[in-house]
């Protein structure tokens, strides 16, 4: 049976091991775990998989409240539960990233099993949906996103480079938000786009820049590093490609 609870986890660093494999989520704040020589962080965007039996440390970084379930393994009967295939997840520890699906999964959870009337059934079934649904994102064959990136997964992919235009935003930390490899996401993101994902980064930068020009006053050498250019240079060799102009030009066009 799925055991399912929201648990704060002290401060001090404490070490246990228990014979079910344990799925951790943050829900509030932030926690470090280390199992078997890998060590994580677990908050609202990263959770642990701690497989059973293994001696786990872990210690909370101040408040915190921590979704946790303890699942039986295959051999107290996990396969009753479900499905051998989720075995797999526990195989070893894993320290994964949650994408914006599971992020809604995840406030449903918090709101139900907050509720003071809550059913142990809307536990098992609640727990269920998140190891299945984590099983889809990491064990499934990539040929199951052969559908494409939907709506929601290029605007989320759209708002994580808007977050971090100032910084190296490389394939690999696209592809997973949406939980594929880096080569079969560049497939998806030109299949759906019909640009790769670099051209795509870059048309993002350019606008936020262009944006910048006209309605700031900024330097520009200021105004590209924000926007992720390495110098002033780069992103008048960039403007002058995409639009025919430099970022003076593009600026003083505004006065008239």
């Amino acid at each position: 049976m799925i055991k399912t609870r929201i648990l704060d986890l002290p401060t001090q660093s404490a070490t246990h091991a228990h014979p079910e494999h344990q799925l951790v989520i943050g829900l509030q704040g932030c926690a470090d775990f280390e199992v078997m020589g890998q060590g994580g962080a677990v908050n609202r965007l990263h959770a642990c998989l701690v497989p059973g039996g293994e001696a786990h440390a872990f210690s909370g970084r101040g408040q915190n409240h921590m979704l946790i379930m303890d699942l039986p393994t295959q051999a107290s009967g996990l396969a009753d539960y479900a499905d051998e295939r989720l075995e797999a997840l526990f195989e070893r520890p894993r320290f994964i990233q949650l994408d914006h699906h599971l992020q809604g999964l995840l406030d449903f959870a918090d709101h139900s099993l907050n509720q003071p009337l809550t059913a142990a059934g809307l536990n098992w079934h609640l727990g269920g949906v998140l190891l299945h649904a984590l099983h889809e994102r990491l064990l499934a064959p990539e040929q199951t996103r052969s559908r494409g990136l939907d709506a929601a997964e290029l605007q989320h992919i759209d708002d994580f480079v808007q977050q971090h235009l100032d910084q190296g935003v490389s394939v690999a930390a696209l592809a997973g938000r949406v939980h594929v490899s880096p080569s079969h996401f560049h497939s998806l993101f030109r299949e759906a786009t019909g640009k790769t994902p670099h051209q795509h980064v870059l048309e993002l930068r350019l606008r936020e820049a262009a944006k910048l020009l006209r309605e700031t006053s900024l330097p520009v050498a200021q105004l590209a590093s924000r926007c992720g250019f390495s110098s002033q240079s780069a992103l008048n060799h960039a403007m002058r490609r995409q639009f025919g102009l430099t970022p003076r030009q593009l600026r003083l066009g505004r006065l008239h």
